[in-house]
Order: C-alpha cells, then structure tokens, then sequence
C-alpha cells in the first residue's frame, strides 16, 4: 500500500466539484478498488438526535445494518467510545455485530467536526490480523479530510 498516493487520490476525490455523497462513495469505491484486503468500505454517520447511527455511502457487499444503536457492534462502540477500534479476529469480541460469514477482521475511526463524533469510516476485511498502523493513520487522514466537508 503506498500512502501517499491514496492520500493524494483521496484529496482529489475531496477537491472535485461534486456533492458531498458523492465524494465519500468515490472514497468508498477508491478504497475498495485499491487497497485488496478492503472487502467492505462504508461511512456511517449520527442519525439527527438519536443515539444511533445511520449508514450512508458504501462499497461492498448490502448490509443489513442500516441502522446500528450507539453501543451495539464495533461500529456502536466507536459512537460511544470516541476512539478507533482495531478488531484482528471478529470472532473474539463478544459486542459484534456480524456483516457477513467472510469478515474476519474490521476497522472504525471516528469523524470529528468540531471535537464532535459525526460519524466514522467502517472498513471490512476477509483476512484476519490484516490490519496495521499504516491503515489506521490513513484511515485517520481521511476522517480529517471527510471532516473538512461538514
């Protein structure tokens, strides 16, 4: 994975001049697209003023979690907790909320607009303990830039 070339196609894709949606499912697409063991890419944001959070643009195969209750599942917890959440190995977390057979390992990293947690990045893979720091800080930069449009 080279870093520096997602992240300038990452800020191409935030420069363009198209609609928000658009920009995070030609992230979504891009990320799928280029990094292979990226088998689900998805943002989920807070749902109004629910406790809940609701997904919005994704690549991968449909889920039916549309819409995840603060707390519940990996992506819940990020909600709550603020932080990014590394899971290597889904099967060994009792707070899980399963998006297919295949997952075998997934990652979180909150958006924040104004020290607020709008919403996160929700990557999924089919290869367990695949993901590394290099992930997590790019993941980082994109939430930074995503944060850039709200």
């Amino acid at each position: 994975m080279e870093v520096n070339l997602l992240k300038n196609h990452i800020d191409s894709i935030i420069d363009n001049q198209v609609s928000t949606n658009e920009k995070l499912q030609g992230i979504c697409d891009y990320l799928e697209a280029e990094v292979s063991y990226y088998d689900w890419v998805g943002f989920y944001f807070k749902n109004g003023d629910k406790n809940e959070l609701k997904l919005g643009p994704f690549t991968g195969e449909p889920t039916d979690h549309i819409i995840i209750p603060f707390g519940k599942g990996i992506c819940g917890q990020v909600a709550v907790s603020n932080e990014n959440f590394v899971v290597q190995d889904v099967s060994s977390q009792d707070n899980y909320i399963s998006c297919g057979w295949k997952v075998k390992s997934e990652i979180v990293i909150p958006i924040f607009v104004n020290g607020e947690n709008i919403g996160q990045i929700d990557i999924d893979s089919h290869t367990a303990n695949i993901f590394t720091k290099e992930d997590e800080t790019l993941l980082e930069y994109i939430c930074q830039r995503v944060a850039s449009l709200y």
